[in-house]
């Protein structure tokens, strides 16, 4: 049991230092409006190196668009003979900050004018951008740390009545995270319907996912949750470090797992209203239907229930 611990100690610290102590761009899409100075385009590659992604468009709205779908993180377009780089705060800090600083380079080594703005801030309550983060990370681990509750002091539920109590206290702590953050500490403008059932269903992922380990590995069931939901769900989720950053494997897995899902559905209600997409959700659903459906399996093997049925 020591050696357990002390490992999942060191593998609990090496997750997240590996993932955000030294974020890295690995790869930066970025629209180009066919007008813009094709000096400064090559001087902001050579700055950013491999890791700049180049996406063409015709039209300034063309690009802004692409903004709204996330399909890229910044836009370099030409007016009046001055070069607009637009980040895009909302879409992840340390990339627009990345190229606001390299793009100035890239301004002074090819003698062009550059104008920088940022089309699509933070919340100014979340200047760093880890509000949502942080939100994630509280319905993930009382998610899980209700249904532990559950199993060790109320041993008698029957299967149905467990799920049941889990969706309880998964809509009233939803309910508690969104009136807490939207109404106490301002820090990020949560739409309440809509953070609602993204924050309830997590937690109700969440608390379903220890239940079905429970019922599949029995007292060991906190280990494989922690492991899937902090350990490698959190650090790869893109709420503290911008996908882009990530090291390439967090970056391609961490928005299938629910920690990914809830920070990227969040990250869409908050900042790109109007452009929602459908796979966070998709993902969110799918873990709780996989997680309930091995439950419903496997519900001999969890302990507890009163006898007689």
């Amino acid at each position: 049991m020591g050696l357990l611990t002390a490992a999942s100690a060191g593998l609990f610290a090496g997750s997240y230092t590996y993932a955000m102590a030294n974020p890295t761009p690995r790869h930066v899409p970025v629209a180009i409006v066919d007008r813009a100075d094709p000096a400064f385009v090559d001087a902001l590659g050579d700055g950013l190196g491999t890791s700049l992604e180049r996406h063409h468009y015709r039209t300034r709205p063309q690009a802004v668009d692409a903004v709204q779908d996330q399909r890229v993180f910044g836009i370099v377009s030409e007016r009046g003979g001055v070069v607009e780089l637009d980040t895009v705060g909302a879409a992840g800090s340390e990339v627009a900050a990345l190229l606001a600083r390299t793009g100035r380079e890239a301004a002074a080594e090819s003698g062009t004018r550059l104008r920088v703005r940022d089309i699509r801030p933070l919340h100014r309550g979340d200047p760093r951008g880890l509000a949502l983060f942080y939100v994630t990370i509280a319905a993930v681990i009382v998610g899980f740390l209700g249904a532990v509750q559950l199993a060790i002091n109320a041993r008698e539920l029957r299967p149905l009545e467990r799920v049941a109590c889990t969706a309880g206290y998964a809509v009233l702590g939803g309910f508690a995270i969104v009136g807490v953050v939207s109404w106490l500490t301002g820090a990020a403008g949560l739409p309440f319907v809509q953070s609602w059932v993204i924050l309830s269903l997590t937690m109700f992922a969440s608390g379903m996912i220890y239940t079905m380990f429970n019922a599949l590995v029995g007292r060991w069931a906190l280990l494989p949750t922690w492991v899937l939901m902090v350990m490698l769900g959190n650090p790869s989720s893109g709420g503290a470090v911008s996908w882009p950053l990530l090291p390439a494997l967090l970056g391609a897995i961490g928005r299938w797992l629910p920690p990914g899902a809830a920070v990227n559905a969040l990250h869409n209600a908050v900042y790109f209203p109007g452009h929602q997409h459908a796979q966070p959700y998709a993902v969110l659903l799918a873990w709780t239907l996989l997680a309930t459906t091995i439950f419903a399996v496997r519900r001999d093997r969890h302990p507890g229930g009163r006898p007689g049925r």
